[in-house]
């Protein structure tokens, strides 16, 4: 590209702002032109202010960006067309329409709008018609609001997807999922340190309704969620029920030929890797893969009285978070004919 597309980042402070910085420090087609964190920082360089939790260091690039008040006509002054959110869901659920009204492209990892029916929840993998919902909310006379899918929806969703054709009716999974989930300060080392914590507030919901709405399929789906003492990565038991009689090395298959329905910087060659080793997947790969953390990784593969079961790993706040929400902007901005 000739000239980057300039882009905001609405709580760029938290961990999964942390990541759109980190992504974003160094893309091809986009330029981060503002960020915003809470009224305390404002004014503040972002090295001096944010706690870094990224298990990467701070890109050199991002370290002097000063953090700037929410302000739509400040954004605008600064050439901002595309904003990617990572606002707590009570707070979207206020500003993300204040944003679309204004004009700005939003493409958001909060939940607050993922349900309504002229928002897609989309991931380009699986999804990608999904994106034509955003001219139900006015595209181009204005602008919308795209969201992505509950991180763990997202690794089920891709591991899921390319086997939709053998007929899918019945869903049973079974999520281990990191600390950084429940964002930074999170959960006090009193409660998760030496601990499993089997309950995770609204997270079975969103899994039950959004892989449905994701790859428009019905199947009964059954989630228990789970808390466990890691930083970073998503595990997941997966058992799937056929219409169809299906055998694992069709599952290997569909894996490996799952490629890339649009060729995106963000997109991995192969969106889903299994790997046959029985200690395969586990969370110290989260960061694995090109781009990182990107590759959702896929094994313990088996058949069980017509079942098919595995295990997932996705990076929650990549892949599962910021990564997503970029990966959606770059799918619209091809889509779209931005480039």
């Amino acid at each position: 590209m000739d000239k980057k597309i300039k882009v905001a980042v609405i709580g760029a402070t938290g961990a999964v702002g942390q990541v759109f910085m980190w992504m974003l420090s160094d893309h091809p087609w986009f330029e981060i032109a503002y960020a915003t964190a809470s009224a305390s920082r404002i004014g503040l360089k972002y090295a001096s202010t944010v706690h870094w939790v990224m298990p990467l260091e701070m890109p050199k690039n991002i370290r002097d960006i000063e953090v700037k008040e929410f302000n739509f006509a400040a954004m605008k002054e600064a050439g901002v067309t595309i904003v990617f959110s990572a606002l707590p869901a009570e707070v979207a659920r206020e500003a993300e329409p204040q944003l679309r009204e204004n004009g700005f492209y939003v493409f958001s990892n909060a939940a607050s709008m993922r349900y309504d029916s002229n928002v897609p929840i989309l991931i380009p993998e699986a999804n990608l018609e999904s994106l034509d919902l955003i001219k139900k909310q006015g595209y181009p006379e204005t602008g919308f609001v795209v969201t992505n899918a509950n991180c763990v929806t997202t690794g089920l969703a891709m591991a899921v997807a390319p086997l939709r054709k053998h007929g899918i009716k019945s869903i049973m999974v079974h999520s281990y999922q990191s600390v950084s989930g429940a964002g930074y300060p999170g959960l006090s080392s009193f409660d998760i340190t030496d601990n499993c914590i089997p309950f995770i507030k609204g997270e079975e919901e969103k899994i039950e309704k959004e892989i449905k709405k994701i790859l428009s399929i019905d199947p009964e789906v059954y989630a228990f969620t789970v808390r466990v003492p890691v930083l970073f990565g998503h595990l997941e038991a997966v058992w799937l029920d056929f219409e169809q009689d299906v055998e694992l090395q069709d599952v290997i298959d569909d894996w490996n030929n799952f490629k890339v329905v649009c060729d995106l910087p963000s997109t991995p060659a192969l969106p889903v890797e299994y790997g046959s080793d029985n200690t395969f997947p586990q969370p110290k790969y989260a960061f694995w893969g090109n781009p990182r953390g990107m590759v959702v990784y896929t094994g313990r593969l088996k058949k069980k009285n017509g079942k098919i079961g595995f295990l997932l790993l996705v990076n929650n706040v990549v892949k599962g978070a910021a990564g997503g929400s970029i990966q959606n902007a770059e799918a619209f901005v091809q889509r779209f004919n931005l480039i």
